[in-house]
């Protein structure tokens, strides 16, 4: 960092440590005039913008609710006053419920394949965790591959034949043989239900 931007980021620091003593001391104690009044005209307008904009953020926060309340004044012409809902204020010692976030895996694919093969065999966390990363791992590759042909001979699309040689330039051997067959009868076994 140069020594005048390092100067600048001081300044601005110190400007900001006054006005948090402010705002904790009260406004009766004395203020030290703060230097960066002189340097402004040497700033770019990015930097005076950005501390202009901190320096408010820190005064709105000094102003009470009450002073923050605006005279109520007329409606515009046409439309009637939209009417305040109230939010439900959450206990002290409550926490706020928020929505769950919802995260898509194919841990239920996995878990019924594992079913279908092992009947009776259960399956922990931590390993499905590790199918999952295992199966988008796959999934990016196979994609990714299917995109470089797809560049390579200028197609705008990604089609089945894209996403088989993809597979082939993937998977090794005799993998890719069964991956190539068991995708062929996937395709065809939609093709005939969607007609």
């Amino acid at each position: 960092m140069s020594g005048s931007r390092k100067t600048v980021f001081m300044t601005l620091r110190y400007d900001i440590r006054n006005l948090v003593d402010a705002y904790v001391h009260g406004p009766h104690q004395p203020q030290l005039p703060t230097p960066s009044h002189l340097i402004y005209k040497s700033l770019p307008p990015s930097l005076v913008h950005q501390h202009l904009h901190i320096t408010s953020i820190n005064m709105a926060a000094d102003t009470t609710p009450a002073a923050q309340k605006k005279p109520a004044g007329k409606a515009p012409a046409g439309k009637a006053p939209a009417e305040k809902k109230e939010k439900k204020v959450a206990a002290p010692g409550e926490k706020k419920k928020g929505r769950k976030v919802r995260k898509e895996t194919y841990s239920s694919y996995i878990y019924k394949v594992l079913k279908q093969v092992h009947p009776d065999t259960g399956i922990s966390n931590k390993a499905m965790s590790i199918l999952n990363s295992f199966v988008n791992d796959i999934f990016e590759r196979v994609a990714t591959e299917a995109s470089k042909l797809a560049a390579y001979n200028k197609k705008s699309t990604i089609s089945s034949r894209e996403i088989q040689t993809s597979v082939r330039l993937i998977l090794p051997g005799e993998l890719a043989k069964h991956a190539v067959s068991e995708g062929t009868k996937a395709v065809t076994k939609y093709s005939s239900s969607s007609k």
